[in-house]
């Protein structure tokens, strides 16, 4: 005899919402989290489930677990996930700038230099990144 197969209950305004965020979100985690979400809404096994979506049926219950939880806003990366920036921008602009001020056309030169001003390492595509961080509009309507 198999287990009985949990299914999750929404309301009609809940469903609308997940089927929105499955369908047009621009985070494709949130995204897989909603499709989650309506599978076991189906009646399908969280073993189906994860077989899906290649990861475990344990990972699935967690999602499940914590959108009962928290509603929606639980199946959204929380704040401070991932990993850090190795170059914070109101940390370390202003040395940053000086130093590739003044070896502009020596880029290598000024990765070393701030490497040992920082006590940090990084690659040279992480300080191109960040150079371009820099000169970036902030204004979103320029």
């Amino acid at each position: 005899m198999s287990r009985k197969i949990k299914v999750v209950k929404l309301s009609e305004d809940d469903k609308l919402r997940i089927e929105e965020g499955y369908k047009y979100s621009k985070k494709a985690n949130y995204s897989r989290r909603c499709h989650i979400i309506l599978l076991k809404r189906k009646g399908h096994s969280s073993q189906e489930i994860a077989d899906i979506f290649g990861i475990s049926y344990q990972a699935v219950n967690n999602w499940i677990k914590r959108f009962e939880a928290e509603g929606i806003e639980g199946l959204e990366t929380k704040k401070g996930q991932g990993r850090h920036r190795i170059l914070n921008k109101e940390r370390d602009a202003e040395k940053v700038k000086s130093i590739v001020k003044r070896e502009r056309q020596r880029l290598k030169l000024a990765k070393s230099e701030l490497e040992n001003e920082l006590d940090k390492e990084f690659s040279m595509s992480t300080l191109t990144r960040f150079l371009k961080l820099l000169v970036a509009p902030t204004d979103a309507s320029v």
